[in-house]
């Protein structure tokens, strides 16, 4: 019964921290909040896409070939009779994949390679930092090109090379985070007393960088999301048959943008329209968990 009441009470505290978050949100940072609507849109409209999508995005209609916005085709068709609005709709699906996956992915590579880095300190630390200098002074876009040309194509091999690329130059902020941590009295005390390292670097280490993640988590997805765009854009994406925001700006957007803009407009315009909101929203999750970077916006 004690237990009980205890998770009850756990359970009572989470969701009024959680909920007095939201209204710091609301009242605090509206550019945050309508961040916060547009990606629950995007996340709601990527799990619903067979739903809402009027037309299947592969379906061709050559009588209806380069139409322009309209009652049946809201965004217009592309040069084979293809629903743009469908097509969008299903690209922002696999956006919101490779967003999400490769970001998680991202995180844990920091985390590992920035925090172990930073807590064993010494020879390891500065070996492993000499490999991240050497890493980030290659150029970003051309290393993705170089790495895509060599996987190959695909949606897991985009989401390995979006995430490990961006966790290891990413893994700068965590070991900064974390030789400040491994400073305190209570690492210092958990050493003294012969705790394990590893287990002090999770059990007391890792809880306390969790805001840092997730600052990193709401700020990096943005960045993932443009980063997939434009290797797709480029042709080193995912294979032309699965529409993507890039893809679909690359191939009928850039070749019919003169007699169709609509074709170049409507995923430029999606693209714009998530990755500001993302900022936005990464930039209020920033201020309101941390005060000292306390914001206007």
């Amino acid at each position: 019964m004690l237990t009980g009441a205890a998770e009850l009470t756990d359970f009572t505290e989470r969701r009024n921290r959680f909920l007095g978050f939201l209204s710091r949100l609301v009242r605090e940072k509206p550019l945050g909040t309508f961040g916060l609507a547009v990606t629950l849109a995007m996340i709601l409209m990527a799990i619903f896409a067979d739903w809402l999508a009027p037309f299947p995005h592969y379906e061709l209609n050559l009588i209806d070939r380069m139409q322009g916005p309209s009652w049946a085709h809201p965004m217009g068709t592309d040069h084979v009779g293809r629903d743009l609005l469908s097509r969008v709709i299903y690209g922002a699906r696999v956006s919101l994949v490779v967003g999400l996956s490769a970001t998680a992915l991202d995180i844990t590579v920091a985390v590992i390679v920035g925090g172990t880095s930073g807590y064993i300190g010494g020879k390891f630390d500065l070996a492993v930092q000499r490999f991240v200098d050497a890493y980030i002074a290659f150029p970003g876009l051309l290393l993705l090109l170089t790495l895509m040309s060599i996987v190959g194509q695909g949606l897991l091999q985009m989401i390995l090379v979006l995430g490990i690329s961006g966790g290891l130059g990413g893994s700068r902020v965590l070991r900064g985070a974390v030789i400040a941590i491994k400073e305190n009295d209570y690492i210092l005390a958990a050493e003294a007393i012969g705790t394990e390292r590893w287990r002090t670097f999770l059990k007391h280490v890792v809880p306390n960088i969790v805001p840092i993640i997730i600052i990193g988590f709401s700020i990096t997805i943005g960045g993932v999301i443009i980063s997939e765009a434009s290797i797709s854009f480029l042709g080193f994406g995912l294979p032309r048959e699965i529409p993507t925001w890039g893809g679909l700006l690359s191939q009928e957007g850039r070749q019919f943008m003169e007699v169709a803009p609509w074709l170049a407009f409507w995923p430029g315009a999606c693209l714009t329209l998530v990755i500001y909101s993302l900022n936005m929203f990464g930039d209020a999750m920033r201020d309101l968990l941390d005060p000292r970077l306390r914001g206007t916006g």
